[in-house]
């Protein structure tokens, strides 16, 4: 789907920097610099042994003790840094740095931690439910970043979001844009045999979004309000539309 959140005019209220969500995307980079460098073999190897196994997860298959690294359970915290590709990490760390900076304020860095670790766990378990004896690893960070998606569009649904519209930049409310992109998930969970289509989990997606929709509440700081209530959000200056050259594609 060609829309892509490409910056937010939603200033930090209660930390100077999150260096939380910068060390997320600096080190999903480093693991994909290592994977990289991989001979074939070694790099299915990796992705077998630190990626989210199903069968091995639910404990119905265990790998082979020269490939083995973790226990299973671990597995699903590994596999939110390994990444299938190029467009796979700079779409997912694209969401990340454009709204993950604003949840973590929202947060505080500890929690912000235990909340992107805790939706990227129950995004691998929802995927992994609708096939508990599937033997294909799952990688990536879009479930957890599926929960950070939820958590702003409760804490900032009227902010402003420029964003990529297939060759255009549009400024969109969040609520648009993160609706729009919540819809499309679920539309494809629901048109796909298990959930899992073009090497998509979109169950995953769909996971991590409802961890995230109801972790931000009890995990936000006392004060910090929901759905923007009394809080002046920057003057949106009206829709500008700028044709960009193309072609322009994602991978969810």
């Amino acid at each position: 789907m060609a829309i892509l959140p490409l910056a937010d005019n939603n200033p930090l209220r209660y930390i100077r920097d999150p260096f939380v969500t910068w060390a997320i995307i600096f080190a999903c980079v480093m693991v994909l610099l290592y994977q990289a460098n991989l001979d074939q073999r070694t790099a299915a190897v990796f992705v077998h042994a630190y990626g989210a196994i199903p069968t091995v997860v639910f404990g119905n298959a265990r790998l082979p003790a020269e490939i083995a690294e973790l226990p299973g359970w671990a597995t699903l915290i590994s596999s939110m840094f390994l990444h299938g590709g190029l467009m796979h990490l700079v779409g997912n760390m694209l969401f990340l740095w454009v709204l993950g900076d604003n949840v973590e304020d929202a947060m505080g860095h500890a929690r912000y931690v235990a909340f992107y670790l805790a939706c990227g766990v129950v995004a691998a378990l929802a995927h992994g439910l609708t096939d508990t004896t599937s033997e294909i690893p799952m990688i990536g960070a879009s479930g957890a970043i599926s929960g950070v998606i939820g958590a702003y569009l409760v804490l900032h649904p009227k902010a402003s979001i420029k964003t990529l519209v297939w060759i255009f930049i549009i400024e969109l409310p969040a609520w648009v844009v993160l609706g729009i992109w919540a819809a499309f998930q679920v539309v494809s969970a629901l048109m796909t045999t298990g959930g899992v289509g073009g090497g998509v989990a979109w169950w995953a997606h769909i996971g991590g979004l409802v961890a995230g929709l109801v972790l931000v509440a009890p995990m936000r700081r006392r004060q910090v309000p929901l759905f923007d209530k009394g809080i002046e959000m920057p003057v949106r200056r009206g829709p500008k539309i700028t044709m960009r050259p193309g072609p322009w594609k994602r991978r969810m």
